[in-house]
């Protein structure tokens, strides 16, 4: 066997170890969800495959139906009460509505926003980009008491406007970096053609320059996404009656323990809506996600 060969081997190898690496707890996350609740909590051994399937999980969290007395947990001294406190379709609603229209918002502003960066010079442009970009370096949680008092104040606490536009806030620092960086990478060569032409700044702008950078919106938008779609903290403390997915599954943990079995099942469903969206991009997204790594 020669080199080359070995190498490749190798390389295919360490591949296969790495990719395994952080797809086992997905694995794991969808396999729990399937397994009722004596495969859960047995204690005298880790089950994997001996144990016959439920969607009983899927069942209460994501049909809304009523939860089973074989699948309880009270022989265990678990569980959450109240009408609909497992069912998560709520949840799943109120995070998609939120996730798309602060995606929406955060790539339609930064858009504009990095155009102006990328084309347009200006006195104090890179103190104003790098002004916001601040924006992103503290944590939430540092800013997290002002922040309810004001959305209070303003009427939007609780409300599917509030979270959009706080998640909206926080997505454009990085949407600007990255739509920017796209924008610098097309020479401003061919905005001077298309003026030349006649063409507005605006159509220079939507006609010929985005169609160009469509794979890095793509791939900020996604990014976009799966933010507002796994954000907790914001989403804890701006709302009260409205539970995105992240908190939802909070309430499966309660201080008598951990429903793993509906934890599992809400979490696995809430992966699919992010998976469905890559999927949507995914043409655009390998571009966006290399474009500028070669330079002329």
């Amino acid at each position: 066997m020669n080199s080359s060969r070995l190498k490749t081997i190798l390389r295919y190898l360490v591949s296969i170890i790495i990719i395994g690496i952080f797809v086992f707890p997905i694995a794991w996350f969808a396999l729990t969800s399937v397994k009722p609740i004596s495969a859960v909590f047995n204690k005298d051994r880790v089950v994997v495959f001996d144990f016959e399937p439920t969607f009983d999980n899927y069942r209460v969290t994501i049909l809304g139906g009523k939860k089973s007395d074989n699948n309880a947990n009270s022989s265990l001294g678990m569980g959450t009460s109240g009408e609909g406190a497992y069912d998560g379709r709520g949840s799943i609603l109120s995070s998609l509505i939120i996730a798309v229209s602060s995606t929406f918002l955060a790539t339609s502003l930064s858009l504009l926003a990095a155009y102006a960066l990328s084309r347009l010079s200006f006195r104090g442009s890179q103190g104003y980009m790098h002004w916001v970009l601040s924006q992103r370096f503290l944590p939430p949680i540092a800013i997290i008491v002002p922040l309810v008092f004001i959305f209070r104040d303003l009427g939007l606490r609780d409300t599917h406007l509030g979270i959009i536009i706080a998640h909206t806030l926080i997505n454009i620092p990085i949407a600007l970096l990255l739509l920017k960086s796209f924008f610098d990478d097309v020479p401003v060569e061919v905005d001077q053609a298309a003026m030349i032409d006649g063409a507005t700044r605006f159509q220079c702008f939507y006609l010929v320059v985005l169609p160009m950078i469509k794979g890095g919106v793509a791939a900020t938008a996604v990014l976009c996404f799966i933010f507002s779609w796994t954000e907790f903290l914001l989403s804890l403390f701006l709302t009260n009656s409205i539970r995105t997915v992240p908190v939802k599954i909070t309430t499966f943990v309660t201080s008598t323990g951990s429903e793993w079995g509906y934890i599992s099942a809400l979490g696995t469903a809430a992966i699919i809506p992010g998976f469905i969206f890559i999927l949507l991009v995914q043409n655009h997204l390998v571009r966006g996600l290399t474009m500028g790594a070669i330079k002329d």
